[in-house]
């Protein structure tokens, strides 16, 4: 058995000794640099641009304008194509912007020889704009006064839709029941992946070739093909190592402009790197949220009768991926918790000049888990109740099946993970432990849990393709189109090939550069969908060249394929296990055969209609100094029922690196702005974001319960880790101080307005 097993990762070596290559790896002095000019206000238009200065500058090439592009809007949203319209991601940019919709948008670029040249001419280049008052809220933007950011939605809303299931009741006539609310918001965050977004582009017969640090190298073939109106044939793109995007690499942002531009240089190759300020400011975000929450409940025995939500989700200045990631926090309203009569979800998507929010690791689950979960500890306070039981009581049991989706529960885990973690975590103990507590610095525990689907059906399609050949030795090579990212995808897909095939990971290579023009198609890194989706793919076509082996080798025996299989390397006697042929002695013969040379493979695609839940939930033990406002974790505990783990060991790193960047969220990331709207801490010296340094023991635990639709039990696991983190520090803070802070993040800044108007830090002083 391979599958199950911590094996090393297939990329270990290449990545410590430096031998991986990345965009940036195969940039040369012979490139032509090219750089963007962003727009200084957040909402306007383009009156003028003036270049002749700039284009005086020696070493400076072209220089391109928003008045030059091709007029195409285009969408960035890195979606697979639908054949329906109305599925379609929205088209609302160009390569590119006359209308400036954010500040820092995109509204010239330069190439020039070398890196000094253009931005020498970049601040040389001057822009006469017609500027607008600036749109920095949600409630702003929706008024009748505001200035509409697209003309296409009036009012500024992108999507209003309401989720509603059974009768909602929101006062019943019994003196047993009482209505909660509460009101809490997130803050916007950046993804804060190592490597920038980074490409270059030339032309070579006939076809624009694009080299990008991509999760999704074969949408971006087809959106650089929309952009600039060409056959999307005509562009090859190429990932080679990428060093992460948790998301923001799922927006096809400068690729097009990138292609766009080798082409006005004769196919010269021209290299677009992002720098971090550009990245902070001119790619995506974490969506900012606000939710209003009811909730009727029994007071007898905690269940819930009725419950209702509103959201209003900050869009910024594009759609990117449209209503999707608000609509997916609402799923997560209606879907963690039970009502016995119904439930509402109603949730907005509202331009605002804000930067464009776009796909986050865990896709707007994370802002509603926040809501959802400090409302839970809120209501449990006021019940006296034990939050866990109140959770229990109430949370998703396995049977359960979203109206909607129709996304079923196909196990307990979300209960088995509360009651696991209770015990382990010695839950009770501390909860006594630290009532009623007194002093500048007081501990308490907060726990949290979620659920989150693995990939994107029924909503969106689901499909993957891979290659496999065997080689003249009896190794073989995989190539897949799904993308690795980080996050051990090779690896775990060579260890399912290798359980297909009864192979040793030695035996196993896989390609990890996806190239458009041979790589088969898959839609690549998102959704936590590449060990469920493309797994399936894998699955498929390792069992289909194993059939064509094994046909072949019954060929060789003049024996019927069914009466052998291959095991260890071995064809044997299915009936009586007797060892007849190697897989390299068959390898060799359909190569090389002069009477039945049949070189064997197999490609295969798996057209995914299936999903289901994973469930976790996070324990957490704080040491709070009120005076100073300062939360330190002392423990930490995330469990997750994820199905059957392919390789526990990345398993247990995706967790904690999902533990890291909750963490950060709850403590100390946001994005600032100005009342002009511009980034006030666009860079890694401004912007708060956690070291190891900064990081307790982390401790993971997994509840394995196969899940019947996975193609070996497993379910999603990329995406849940960084869910529960913040609503459980924060829940915990309440345990501590009985101070309930509604916004993230919990940086000293506002414990200590909290602590002030609470009384609280008067009284410890």
């Amino acid at each position: 058995m391979i599958v199950g097993k911590a094996v090393p990762r297939v990329d270990a070596y290449d990545k410590v000794t430096g031998r991986a290559k990345y965009v940036d790896d195969y940039f040369h002095s012979d490139f032509l640099v090219a750089k963007v000019l962003h727009s200084t206000i957040a909402n306007g238009l383009v009156k003028k641009i003036d270049t002749s200065a700039a284009e005086k500058i020696p070493g400076v090439v072209k220089i391109v304008t928003c008045f030059d592009v091709p007029d195409i809007c285009f969408p960035t949203a890195g979606h697979p194509w639908s054949t329906e319209e109305a599925h379609q991601d929205i088209a609302d940019r160009k390569l590119l912007n006359r209308r400036v919709r954010y500040y820092g948008d995109d509204v010239a670029a330069v190439i020039a020889e070398d890196n000094v040249a253009a931005e020498r001419a970049l601040k040389a280049i001057t822009v006469e704009y017609e500027e607008y008052p600036p749109i920095m809220d949600v409630h702003q933007a929706m008024s009748p006064e505001a200035t509409v950011l697209h003309e296409a939605f009036p009012g500024n809303v992108l999507k209003h839709t309401v989720f509603s299931v059974g009768e909602y009741e929101e006062t019943p006539d019994d003196p047993d029941t009482v209505m909660f609310e509460g009101d809490y918001a997130v803050s916007p965050i950046s993804h804060c992946h190592i490597e920038n977004p980074g490409s270059y582009a030339y032309m070579k017969g006939g076809k624009i070739i694009v080299v990008s640090s991509t999760q999704l190298p074969h949408i971006c073939r087809r959106v650089c093909g929309q952009a600039l109106g060409i056959d999307w044939g005509k562009i090859r793109v190429i990932k080679p190592y990428i060093g992460g995007g948790f998301g923001n690499k799922q927006d096809i942002l400068y690729e097009p402009l990138n292609a766009y531009l080798c082409t006005v240089v004769g196919g010269r190759c021209v290299q677009l790197s992002v720098s971090r300020e550009e990245t902070f400011m001119c790619t995506r975000t974490r969506h900012a949220m606000e939710f209003h929450m009811k909730t009727t409940v029994r007071k007898s025995d905690g269940r819930f009768i009725s419950r209702k939500m509103l959201c209003y989700s900050t869009k910024g200045g594009y759609a990117s991926h449209g209503h999707a990631i608000t609509a997916n926090a609402a799923n997560e309203f209606k879907q963690l918790y039970s009502a016995e009569k119904g439930v509402i979800s109603e949730a907005y998507s509202v331009f605002t000049n804000h930067i464009t929010a776009g796909a986050m690791r865990a896709y707007g689950i994370p802002q509603a888990d926040f809501a959802l979960e400090s409302f839970m500890d809120d209501m449990a306070l006021k019940l006296n109740m034990d939050p866990v039981d109140l959770r229990l009581k109430n949370c998703m049991r396995e049977g359960y099946e979203d109206p909607v989706t129709k996304i079923r529960a196909n196990s307990d885990g979300l209960y088995q993970c509360l009651q696991k973690g209770r015990e382990v975590f010695h839950w009770d103990e501390l909860r006594k432990k630290y009532a009623n507590q007194t002093g500048p610095v007081r501990r308490g525990v907060g726990v949290a849990c979620f659920n989150y689907k693995t990939g994107v059906y029924p909503i969106s399609l689901e499909t993957a393709s891979a290659r496999i050949v065997l080689n003249q030795d009896g190794s073989i090579q995989i190539q897949m189109g799904a993308t690795e990212i980080g996050q051990g995808a090779d690896t775990v897909f060579c260890q399912m090939a290798a359980e297909v095939l009864s192979l040793p990971m030695d035996k196993v290579y896989i390609f990890s550069e996806q190239d458009t023009d041979v790589s088969p198609y898959d839609s690549a890194a998102y959704a936590s969908r590449q060990t469920y989706v493309s797994g399936k793919a894998i699955k498929k076509t390792a069992e289909s060249l194993k059939r064509k082996i094994l046909d072949y080798a019954a060929w060789m025996l003049d024996m019927k394929a069914d009466e052998l299989d291959l095991q260890h390397e071995k064809i044997i006697v299915r009936s009586t296990g007797e060892e007849r042929l190697t897989l390299e002695e068959v390898a060799m013969e359909s190569c090389y055969s002069m009477k039945e040379s049949n070189h064997l493979s197999a490609e295969e695609t798996s057209h995914c209609t299936d999903n289901c839940f994973s469930f976790g939930a996070t324990f957490v033990e704080i040491e709070v100094d009120i005076p100073v406002g300062k939360i330190k974790v002392l423990n930490i505990l995330n469990l997750h029922d994820s199905g059957t783990l392919i390789n526990p060991q990345l398993a247990a790193a995706q967790v904690h690196g999902g533990m890291g960047m909750g963490l950060g969220a709850a403590t100390a990331e946001q994005m600032l702005y100005d009342n002009k709207g511009k980034l006030l801490n666009g860079n890694l010296l401004d912007y708060k974001l956690p070291t190891a340094m900064d990081l307790p023991d982390l401790h993971e635990l997994f509840i394995e319960n196969a899940d019947p639709t996975g193609p070996f039990g497993n379910k999603s696991l990329g995406e849940p880790p960084i869910i529960s983190q913040p609503p459980a520090i924060r829940n915990a803070l309440l345990h501590a101080t009985g101070v309930a802070i509604n916004k993230l993040p919990l940086n000293p800044q506002r414990l200590f307005e909290a602590f002030s108007e609470s009384g609280l830090l008067k009284e410890v002083i």
